[in-house]
């Protein structure tokens, strides 16, 4: 199996929710949307094998930019971002 190295297969990457920036926090956002998904589905082959299907699909793009979302609301609130 051609799997995702055991490093990549964090739940938070770099083990915190607090970023400097908003935008550091949406990026944070896409990184912990990967992270899900490559430890729901860790051999690469399956996901690059899925890939034609989904890319291609609005439904799976809404999905996925759905899951980034809610990855950022959870950000956002720990970070206090509506906050002045």
């Amino acid at each position: 199996m051609n799997r995702v190295p055991d490093s990549e297969l964090t739940m938070v990457p770099g083990g915190t929710l607090i970023t400097a920036t908003p935008e550091e926090g949406r990026a944070l956002a896409f990184a912990m949307a990967r992270h899900t998904i490559h430890n729901i589905q860790p051999d690469l082959d399956v996901l690059a094998g899925g890939r034609p299907n989904y890319a291609t699909s609005p439904d799976s793009l809404i999905a996925a930019g759905h899951v980034v979302a809610v990855e950022f609301q959870t950000i956002a609130a720990a970070n206090h971002y509506w906050r002045s």
